[in-house]
């Protein structure tokens, strides 16, 4: 009965736990400001296209508490595509909570043929430089084809999908994650249960002085011989590094004070 008692017990807490892991999150009715988070000042968009992706972008940014942006730029002055990003966030005060605050910006430099991801404050600290790497590999190659809004709603979908990892995981193996988090549940749960089986046993009274015989049992003897010691060097060859063509680049500050990171490649 006991031990029957310890595993229903122990069922009891998984599937408290499982339950707990993927219920889904309560639904909350908000009313979400829509603000103009696409410049598309390089006319790449179609009326249709620029309400989608604007309407998009605030939906998801706000479950994220942070603006999620898009600005195109023929670039007439011919400025670096960093430069128009650090400029644009300094002079505009995006962000979602507060002026300069929590928001991710990718340009597109038309004259040059450069884009450039950057996140502030609270995406700095989820979109750092390695991820926005990663959503600039998905989007490149649709805008090397000429799919702007494809590659636009990718990195919208992605910035958001990112955002909801801690910095560390990755965001692209779900399977993993999923497989992971159960595996914690798994294994507290049979701790739990564990820890309840151990107080509805009895009390084990009998030990090995029970059967040994003081008189005959005993260490007949020990003895540790040491030999000898022996380090093996080998010498380590520092690795020269190697730049991707494919760009990379990393945040920086802009002239009004503002951390980022950042990623930058060509298209």
């Amino acid at each position: 009965m006991k031990k029957r008692g310890a595993l229903l017990g122990l069922a009891a807490v998984l599937l408290l736990l499982v339950g707990y892991l993927f219920s889904p999150a309560p639904f909350v009715t908000a009313a979400v400001e829509t603000k103009k988070l696409i410049y598309d000042k390089a006319n790449l968009l179609t009326e249709e296209e620029y309400i989608e992706l604007n309407k998009l972008a605030n939906e998801l940014g706000a479950k994220r508490d942070t603006d999620i942006m898009i600005i195109t730029t023929n670039n007439d002055q011919n400025l670096d595509v960093v430069v128009i990003t650090e400029k644009f966030y300094d002079t505009q005060a995006p962000g979602y909570d507060k002026p300069h605050g929590n928001a991710v910006l990718l340009t597109l430099d038309m004259r040059n043929r450069e884009v450039y991801l950057a996140g502030f404050y609270k995406a700095e600290y989820y979109l750092g430089d390695d991820r926005l790497d990663k959503i600039r590999g998905k989007i490149t190659p649709d805008f090397s084809e000429g799919d702007y809004k494809q590659g636009f709603e990718k990195y919208i979908r992605t910035s958001y999908k990112y955002m909801d990892f801690k910095p560390g995981v990755n965001p692209d193996n779900i399977l993993f994650n999923i497989w992971f988090q159960l595996i914690g549940a798994l294994a507290i749960g049979a701790i739990v249960a564990g820890i309840m089986a151990a107080r509805t046993g009895g009390r084990v009274t009998v030990s090995r002085r029970t059967y040994e015989d003081g008189s005959t049992s005993g260490i007949v003897g020990k003895e540790d011989r040491y030999i000898r010691t022996t380090v093996t060097k080998q010498k380590i060859e520092k690795s020269s590094g190697s730049s991707s063509s494919g760009g990379g680049g990393g945040g920086g500050i802009t002239g009004g004070g503002h951390s980022h990171s950042g990623s930058r490649g060509s298209f």
